[in-house]
Protein backbone atom coordinates (compact mmCIF):
# COMPACT_ATOMS: atom_id res chain seq x y z
CA UNK A 1 0.00 0.00 0.00
CA UNK A 2 2.79 2.41 0.96
CA UNK A 3 4.58 1.58 -2.29
CA UNK A 4 1.42 2.36 -4.28
CA UNK A 5 1.02 5.67 -2.47
CA UNK A 6 4.69 6.47 -3.01
CA UNK A 7 4.44 5.77 -6.73
CA UNK A 8 1.24 7.80 -6.93
CA UNK A 9 2.93 10.68 -5.11
CA UNK A 10 5.84 10.45 -7.52
CA UNK A 11 3.52 10.67 -10.51
CA UNK A 12 1.79 13.62 -8.87
CA UNK A 13 5.10 15.43 -8.48
CA UNK A 14 6.02 14.74 -12.09
CA UNK A 15 2.64 16.03 -13.21
CA UNK A 16 3.15 19.20 -11.17
CA UNK A 17 6.59 19.75 -12.65
CA UNK A 18 5.26 19.14 -16.14
CA UNK A 19 2.48 21.64 -15.50
CA UNK A 20 4.74 24.39 -14.17
CA UNK A 21 7.56 23.69 -16.64
CA UNK A 22 10.54 25.95 -17.25
CA UNK A 23 10.00 29.74 -17.57
CA UNK A 24 8.77 30.77 -20.99
CA UNK A 25 11.23 32.53 -23.25
CA UNK A 26 10.50 36.22 -23.73
CA UNK A 27 11.84 39.24 -25.58
CA UNK A 28 12.70 42.61 -24.10
CA UNK A 29 12.47 45.29 -26.78
CA UNK A 30 14.33 48.56 -26.33
CA UNK A 31 12.99 51.52 -28.29
CA UNK A 32 14.61 54.92 -28.05
CA UNK A 33 17.50 57.08 -29.20
CA UNK A 34 21.30 57.08 -29.42
CA UNK A 35 21.85 56.95 -25.66
CA UNK A 36 20.31 53.46 -25.70
CA UNK A 37 21.22 52.16 -29.17
CA UNK A 38 23.76 49.64 -30.44
CA UNK A 39 26.82 51.31 -31.97
CA UNK A 40 28.82 50.48 -35.07
CA UNK A 41 32.51 49.77 -34.63
CA UNK A 42 33.41 53.13 -36.17
CA UNK A 43 31.67 54.89 -33.25
CA UNK A 44 33.54 53.09 -30.45
CA UNK A 45 34.20 53.78 -27.63
CA UNK A 46 30.78 55.47 -27.76
CA UNK A 47 28.38 52.94 -26.22
CA UNK A 48 24.61 52.87 -25.79
CA UNK A 49 23.41 51.57 -22.43
CA UNK A 50 21.34 48.92 -24.22
CA UNK A 51 24.56 47.16 -25.24
CA UNK A 52 25.69 45.96 -21.77
CA UNK A 53 22.05 45.60 -20.69
CA UNK A 54 21.55 42.50 -22.83
CA UNK A 55 24.11 40.55 -20.79
CA UNK A 56 22.18 40.91 -17.53
CA UNK A 57 19.65 38.14 -18.15
CA UNK A 58 19.52 34.38 -18.34
CA UNK A 59 18.91 32.25 -21.43
CA UNK A 60 15.12 32.75 -21.25
CA UNK A 61 15.48 36.42 -22.25
CA UNK A 62 16.42 37.93 -25.61
CA UNK A 63 17.08 41.67 -25.59
CA UNK A 64 16.11 43.15 -28.96
CA UNK A 65 17.56 46.66 -29.14
CA UNK A 66 15.66 48.69 -31.76
CA UNK A 67 16.84 52.09 -30.51
CA UNK A 68 18.37 54.30 -33.20
CA UNK A 69 20.57 57.38 -33.23
CA UNK A 70 18.75 60.67 -33.62
CA UNK A 71 15.24 59.29 -33.30
CA UNK A 72 12.29 60.85 -31.57
CA UNK A 73 8.87 59.33 -30.97
CA UNK A 74 7.72 61.11 -34.14
CA UNK A 75 10.45 59.75 -36.41
CA UNK A 76 10.38 56.28 -34.82
CA UNK A 77 6.76 56.03 -35.92
CA UNK A 78 7.18 57.82 -39.27
CA UNK A 79 10.04 55.51 -40.28
CA UNK A 80 7.97 52.40 -39.49
CA UNK A 81 10.31 51.33 -36.71
CA UNK A 82 7.63 50.80 -34.07
CA UNK A 83 5.08 48.94 -36.18
CA UNK A 84 7.17 45.73 -36.62
CA UNK A 85 7.79 45.62 -32.87
CA UNK A 86 4.07 45.94 -32.12
CA UNK A 87 3.31 43.23 -34.67
CA UNK A 88 5.85 40.77 -33.25
CA UNK A 89 5.06 41.26 -29.56
CA UNK A 90 3.96 38.20 -27.62
CA UNK A 91 2.38 37.79 -24.21
CA UNK A 92 5.05 38.15 -21.51
CA UNK A 93 7.37 40.35 -23.57
CA UNK A 94 8.53 43.79 -22.43
CA UNK A 95 8.99 47.12 -24.19
CA UNK A 96 11.34 49.65 -22.57
CA UNK A 97 10.48 53.08 -23.99
CA UNK A 98 13.01 55.92 -23.66
CA UNK A 99 12.66 59.05 -25.77
CA UNK A 100 13.02 62.79 -25.24
CA UNK A 101 16.54 63.79 -26.31
CA UNK A 102 15.46 64.51 -29.88
CA UNK A 103 11.76 65.14 -29.27
CA UNK A 104 12.51 68.17 -27.11
CA UNK A 105 14.71 70.24 -29.46
CA UNK A 106 12.62 72.62 -31.64
CA UNK A 107 15.48 73.15 -34.11
CA UNK A 108 15.72 69.42 -34.92
CA UNK A 109 13.78 67.88 -37.79
CA UNK A 110 12.55 65.16 -35.43
CA UNK A 111 11.14 67.64 -32.92
CA UNK A 112 7.88 66.43 -31.36
CA UNK A 113 5.55 68.99 -29.74
CA UNK A 114 4.59 68.16 -26.17
CA UNK A 115 1.03 67.04 -26.90
CA UNK A 116 2.23 64.77 -29.71
CA UNK A 117 4.99 63.37 -27.49
CA UNK A 118 2.44 62.33 -24.88
CA UNK A 119 0.17 60.87 -27.55
CA UNK A 120 3.02 58.85 -29.06
CA UNK A 121 4.08 57.47 -25.68
CA UNK A 122 0.49 56.54 -24.96
CA UNK A 123 0.29 54.75 -28.31
CA UNK A 124 3.39 52.69 -27.49
CA UNK A 125 1.87 51.77 -24.13
CA UNK A 126 -1.60 50.94 -25.48
CA UNK A 127 -0.35 48.81 -28.38
CA UNK A 128 2.09 46.97 -26.10
CA UNK A 129 -0.65 46.10 -23.64
CA UNK A 130 -2.94 44.99 -26.47
CA UNK A 131 -0.49 42.14 -27.03
CA UNK A 132 -0.41 41.31 -23.29
CA UNK A 133 3.16 42.56 -23.11
CA UNK A 134 4.48 44.93 -20.45
CA UNK A 135 5.46 48.54 -21.24
CA UNK A 136 8.06 50.33 -19.11
CA UNK A 137 8.52 54.09 -19.53
CA UNK A 138 11.89 55.73 -18.94
CA UNK A 139 12.57 59.43 -18.65
CA UNK A 140 15.41 60.60 -20.94
CA UNK A 141 18.84 59.95 -19.49
CA UNK A 142 20.72 63.06 -18.29
CA UNK A 143 23.29 65.01 -20.24
CA UNK A 144 26.49 66.03 -18.49
CA UNK A 145 25.93 69.65 -17.49
CA UNK A 146 27.10 71.38 -14.30
CA UNK A 147 26.65 74.93 -13.08
CA UNK A 148 29.51 77.12 -11.81
CA UNK A 149 29.09 75.69 -8.30
CA UNK A 150 29.50 72.11 -9.55
CA UNK A 151 25.83 71.16 -9.26
CA UNK A 152 24.23 69.06 -12.00
CA UNK A 153 21.72 70.93 -14.13
CA UNK A 154 18.77 69.14 -15.66
CA UNK A 155 18.30 69.53 -19.40
CA UNK A 156 15.15 67.42 -19.88
CA UNK A 157 12.81 68.92 -17.27
CA UNK A 158 9.76 69.45 -19.51
CA UNK A 159 9.91 66.19 -21.44
CA UNK A 160 10.87 64.10 -18.42
CA UNK A 161 7.78 65.52 -16.69
CA UNK A 162 5.67 64.46 -19.67
CA UNK A 163 6.96 60.88 -19.38
CA UNK A 164 6.12 60.86 -15.68
CA UNK A 165 2.64 62.19 -16.46
CA UNK A 166 1.93 59.48 -19.03
CA UNK A 167 3.19 56.83 -16.61
CA UNK A 168 0.81 58.10 -13.94
CA UNK A 169 -2.14 58.48 -16.28
CA UNK A 170 -1.68 55.06 -17.85
CA UNK A 171 -0.51 53.34 -14.65
CA UNK A 172 2.72 52.20 -16.28
CA UNK A 173 5.95 51.13 -14.59
CA UNK A 174 8.31 54.13 -14.60
CA UNK A 175 12.10 54.29 -14.43
CA UNK A 176 13.08 57.90 -13.73
CA UNK A 177 16.40 57.70 -15.51
CA UNK A 178 16.71 61.48 -15.75
CA UNK A 179 16.69 61.91 -11.98
CA UNK A 180 18.79 58.81 -11.30
CA UNK A 181 21.47 59.60 -13.86
CA UNK A 182 21.68 63.18 -12.59
CA UNK A 183 22.40 61.74 -9.15
CA UNK A 184 25.05 59.48 -10.68
CA UNK A 185 26.73 62.46 -12.35
CA UNK A 186 26.66 64.42 -9.10
CA UNK A 187 28.26 61.48 -7.33
CA UNK A 188 31.11 61.41 -9.86
CA UNK A 189 31.54 65.19 -9.88
CA UNK A 190 32.50 67.67 -12.57
CA UNK A 191 35.78 66.12 -13.71
CA UNK A 192 35.30 62.42 -12.99
CA UNK A 193 31.91 62.41 -14.72
CA UNK A 194 33.78 62.88 -18.01
CA UNK A 195 34.77 59.22 -17.63
CA UNK A 196 31.11 58.29 -18.15
CA UNK A 197 30.91 60.02 -21.53
CA UNK A 198 32.71 59.91 -24.83
CA UNK A 199 35.43 62.34 -23.78
CA UNK A 200 38.71 61.70 -25.61
CA UNK A 201 41.93 63.65 -25.97
CA UNK A 202 43.36 64.18 -29.47
CA UNK A 203 45.12 61.01 -30.60
CA UNK A 204 43.63 58.92 -27.78
CA UNK A 205 41.47 56.79 -30.08
CA UNK A 206 41.78 56.13 -33.84
CA UNK A 207 38.06 56.72 -34.37
CA UNK A 208 38.43 60.27 -33.05
CA UNK A 209 41.91 61.51 -34.04
CA UNK A 210 40.98 65.11 -33.20
CA UNK A 211 39.55 64.07 -29.83
CA UNK A 212 35.97 64.22 -28.59
CA UNK A 213 34.11 66.36 -26.08
CA UNK A 214 30.69 64.67 -25.95
CA UNK A 215 28.41 65.21 -22.96
CA UNK A 216 25.49 63.21 -24.32
CA UNK A 217 26.82 59.82 -25.44
CA UNK A 218 28.37 57.33 -23.08
CA UNK A 219 31.70 55.61 -22.78
CA UNK A 220 31.67 51.89 -22.05
CA UNK A 221 31.85 52.71 -18.33
CA UNK A 222 28.99 55.19 -18.55
CA UNK A 223 26.78 52.80 -20.49
CA UNK A 224 27.42 50.11 -17.91
CA UNK A 225 26.59 52.41 -15.00
CA UNK A 226 23.33 53.56 -16.62
CA UNK A 227 22.35 49.98 -17.50
CA UNK A 228 22.92 49.07 -13.84
CA UNK A 229 20.54 51.86 -12.79
CA UNK A 230 17.88 50.32 -15.03
CA UNK A 231 18.62 46.86 -13.67
CA UNK A 232 18.22 48.04 -10.08
CA UNK A 233 14.85 49.59 -10.94
CA UNK A 234 13.63 46.37 -12.54
CA UNK A 235 14.16 44.73 -9.15
CA UNK A 236 12.64 47.64 -7.20
CA UNK A 237 9.55 47.63 -9.41
CA UNK A 238 9.27 43.86 -8.82
CA UNK A 239 8.79 43.14 -12.50
CA UNK A 240 8.67 39.45 -13.36
CA UNK A 241 11.73 40.16 -15.49
CA UNK A 242 13.74 40.51 -12.27
CA UNK A 243 13.48 36.74 -11.77
CA UNK A 244 15.49 36.27 -14.97
CA UNK A 245 18.53 38.33 -13.98
CA UNK A 246 21.68 36.22 -13.85
CA UNK A 247 22.97 35.93 -10.31
CA UNK A 248 26.49 37.08 -11.10
CA UNK A 249 25.06 40.33 -12.49
CA UNK A 250 23.08 40.94 -9.32
CA UNK A 251 26.26 40.60 -7.27
CA UNK A 252 28.18 42.95 -9.58
CA UNK A 253 25.39 45.54 -9.35
CA UNK A 254 25.25 45.35 -5.56
CA UNK A 255 29.04 45.67 -5.37
CA UNK A 256 29.04 48.63 -7.74
CA UNK A 257 26.32 50.41 -5.74
CA UNK A 258 28.22 49.77 -2.53
CA UNK A 259 31.24 51.56 -3.99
Amino acid sequence: MHRVLSVAAGFGLLALLAFTGPPATIKVYLIGDSTMSNKEEKAFPETGWGMPFRYFFDETVTVDNRAQNGRSTKSFLAENRWQPVAQDLRAGDYVFIQFGHNDEVPTKANYTPEADFKANLTRFVTETRAKKATPVLLTPVARRKFDAAGKVEGTHSAYAALVRAVAQEQKVALIDLDAESQALLQQFGVENSKLLFNHLAPGEHPNYPAGRDDNTHFSELGARKVAQLVLADIRTLQLELANRIVKREVKKTVDAQAR
